[in-house]
């Protein structure tokens, strides 16, 4: 599989691929026992310009059609229709009303929960001198921060993390072993997670607990709040999109201070004053999501290229970030890199991540906590990467330390 090939291999095509004129990828059909995916082909947009002038005119590139490269099952729309695979005014309308229960009160609460969990974390981890980073560190932050965010009790965590991990790693045998399964699994995943923030939300129907479920459930914004398959939805996404794309960014963090102690050590020494231009490297060459599709809603072009009405257009992220055209040295781990205006949250305009300032946030805090209680964390092995297209992920990476004491014990 060509996502499981060296990082210099995947590089190189890369390389070739920005070089290309604007390249058309045939499609497919997987059938699985449940239905088929189908994937049409798609025209893959590998340079910035493109991508972002495609970013700024939705009125052409729509999102409603789906945002992978796979026409799924409309079964799937139940669970997976969120925000993110919508066009305005139904965009626009879920984005408003989610963005008004991220109050002051919440944003404060956010700040501290995120310095908390990363002392604790460092805090489970730092006498054993050892630790699969994915799982025990990296992947701790995100997944409390977003079960947290949104009332889900601590006994639920590690399900929400290995339900998002087979909606987004279905064709990774670790997390989906039989793929003929692989719907399935999906479906199963989805409708497991939306009772679970369904039983969650009965729970603060009339309850101010403080949380982010609690103010949707209660609150109305112009007369209108979410319905409980919009905040099930809503839920899948934070749990796909919070947890799984700030852990691969994380985890690609450590990967390439490994590989590049010059600059481990240039942060190191100024931590504070470069962590804003670090976590925008990190976030740059991790692309933690490569790539998001966008539909033509009629004829056009881009770059000299005709795209008909129906064509599939796949924004590749993790390929743009390392235009040349755009970065100097792309392919160079830079902590000090300025400007740096790469697309690993997406495209301006209205699909922009929403939680980009939370996930920069996480980045920043965990790093520090790191650098302070454990500053000679390394990775011990190459990365074990996620199978597949759609998520630049890393599932287990083994690393070492020197063993300290918790701050519970100081």
């Amino acid at each position: 599989m060509f996502w499981m090939r060296h990082r210099s291999e995947v590089e190189e095509d890369l390389r070739q691929l920005r070089a290309q004129p604007l390249t058309f990828f045939p499609g497919y059909e997987f059938y699985g026992e449940l239905a088929s995916i189908r994937a049409p082909g798609a025209w893959v947009v590998a340079r910035m310009a493109p991508i972002l002038e495609v970013s700024r005119n939705p009125q052409i590139y729509s999102s409603a059609s789906g945002v992978t490269v796979n026409d799924f099952p409309p079964t799937f729309n139940e669970y997976f229709n969120s925000i993110i695979a919508m066009d305005d005014p139904r965009h626009a309308r879920l984005r408003r009303l989610v963005s008004a229960g991220f109050t002051p009160r919440m944003l404060a609460r956010l700040e501290n929960s995120v310095a908390d969990q990363a002392k604790l974390i460092v805090d489970e981890v730092c006498e054993r001198g050892e630790c699969d980073f994915v799982t025990d560190v990296a992947a701790r932050l995100p997944l409390r921060i977003v079960c947290d965010l949104m009332g889900i009790p601590a006994s639920q965590h590690d399900f929400v993390f290995d339900q998002s991990n087979v909606i987004l790693g279905a064709g990774d045998a670790e997390y989906v072993p039989e793929f003929g399964d692989l719907l399935t699994a999906v479906l199963s995943a989805g409708e497991a997670l939306t009772q679970l923030m369904d039983d969650v939300a009965e729970s603060k129907v009339g309850v101010d607990s403080g949380d982010l479920t609690s103010v949707l459930v209660n609150a109305e914004v112009d007369g209108e709040r979410l319905t409980r398959a919009e905040l099930a939805s809503f839920f899948i996404l934070l749990a796909m999109a919070g947890n799984e794309t700030t852990r691969n960014a994380i985890s690609w963090g450590l990967v390439y201070l490994t590989d590049h102690p010059d600059q481990r050590r240039i942060w190191a020494e100024n931590f504070e004053g470069i962590a804003h231009s670090a976590t925008e490297e990190i976030v740059r060459i991790a692309s933690p999501v490569t790539y998001l599709r966008r539909t033509a809603l009629r004829d056009t072009e881009i770059e000299g290229q005709r795209i008909e009405q129906g064509d599939m257009v796949v924004l590749h992220y993790l390929c743009a970030n390392r235009d040349e055209a755009i970065f100097e040295e792309p392919l160079a781990f830079d902590v000090r890199r300025h400007p740096n205006p790469h697309v690993g949250f997406g495209g301006p305009g209205a699909h922009y991540c929403l939680g980009a300032h939370l996930a920069r946030r996480e980045i920043k805090v965990m790093f520090r906590e790191l650098f302070s209680r454990i500053g000679d964390i390394h990775a011990t092995a190459e990365p074990d990467l996620l199978a597949s297209s759609f998520i630049h992920g890393i599932k287990h990476l083994p690393a070492e330390f020197t063993p300290t004491s918790p701050t519970r014990a100081q």
